[in-house]
């Protein structure tokens, strides 16, 4: 009989800078000297809030006052089954220091870098560094009004958008390009949908696979600094997407959607099956509207992904 997973909590302390604090494991330690966040172990009577607090307490002499969910993370090791679950620690008191003698360091979560951190720690950076609404752009009819939309878009403070308009299109490669444009004037990621080469080819900030793409590659599309993210519909997809090693997933259809109208919608409690057993963030998509993002985050999601519900041409 396979025994319980071991239960850890982990702390993503930010401070009002918007940085993050790591700290370096003993060289002598299992993966000694990689950085990590900080926390340790749940004991069996703690909640994972009562646990992070003491162990930010007993590691760094820092009391936490208001954390969040980030996110769960399921872990297989050769000898043992883990999940990390990881809070973001908003507010806290004290003066961080380490007591174990391990060094800390505050950095911004945009210069993270995943191969300084166990595996493990890996999707903690990229839920740290993604956003709660992903805005799937819709096929370009009218190129002025389409890029209208997006600038409304941005100036919402939307800041991952995908490209989904349609290979056949004339003028598909320059529209690509402007977008990406817009995109990195107001700060935002632009991901393109399932043409890496036109991704390589303007510089995007990422790669989304259909499904369909997701189950025909061998290996990560494009190198670890650019995004890569997937469509999934179950749990041997989402699995396909972590093996790959892509940042990020969007699991549909969550609700009932217009444009599949025969799709047999998964319900929150699916989701949330669902994203519990994956290693990787997940985006909530089908029948979305922004204040779904809450809901999505309440049943372990990143937040929601949509088109008409992020999206506005009028």
């Amino acid at each position: 009989m396979a025994s319980e997973p071991l239960r850890v909590a982990v702390g993503v302390v930010q401070d009002p800078a918007g940085r993050v604090l790591i700290t370096r494991r003993h060289a002598h330690l299992h993966q000694g000297g990689l950085w990590e966040f900080p926390g340790g172990k749940i004991e069996p009577a703690e909640t994972t809030e009562n646990a992070l607090a003491r162990e930010l307490r007993e590691e760094l002499g820092i009391e936490a006052v208001d954390s969040e969910p980030l996110i769960s993370i399921p872990w297989s090791y050769p000898d043992r089954q883990v999940v990390l679950e990881v809070r973001r620690v908003t507010r806290y008191r004290g003066h961080a220091t380490g007591l174990e003698g391990q060094p800390l360091s505050w950095v911004l979560p945009a210069h993270l870098n995943a191969t300084d951190f166990p595996a493990a720690n890996r999707p903690i950076i990229a839920a740290l560094r993604l956003p709660a609404h992903y805005v799937i752009s819709p096929d370009a009819g009218d190129e002025k009004g389409w890029l209208a939309a997006l600038d409304r878009v941005l100036a919402r403070g939307h800041r991952l958008v995908q490209f989904r308009v349609r290979p056949a299109r004339k003028g598909r490669s320059a529209l690509a390009a402007e977008a990406l444009n817009r995109c990195r004037r107001a700060g935002a990621w632009l991901l393109i949908n399932g043409d890496p080469a036109l991704a390589e080819h303007i510089g995007a900030d990422g790669l989304h696979l259909p499904s369909h793409q997701l189950g025909r590659i061998t290996q990560r599309p494009l190198p670890a600094d650019r995004w890569v993210a997937a469509s999934c519909h179950n749990d041997q997809e989402l699995a396909r997407a972590a093996t790959l090693n892509l940042d990020f997933a969007v699991l549909s259809p969550v609700a009932p959607t217009a444009s599949h109208p025969h799709a047999e919608p998964l319900g929150w409690p699916r989701f949330a099956t669902l994203v519990a057993e994956a290693t990787l963030p997940v985006y909530a998509l089908g029948g979305m509207r922004v204040g779904d993002a809450e809901v999505a985050r309440e049943h372990g999601g990143q937040g929601i992904a949509a088109i008409s519900g992020l999206w506005d041409q009028s």
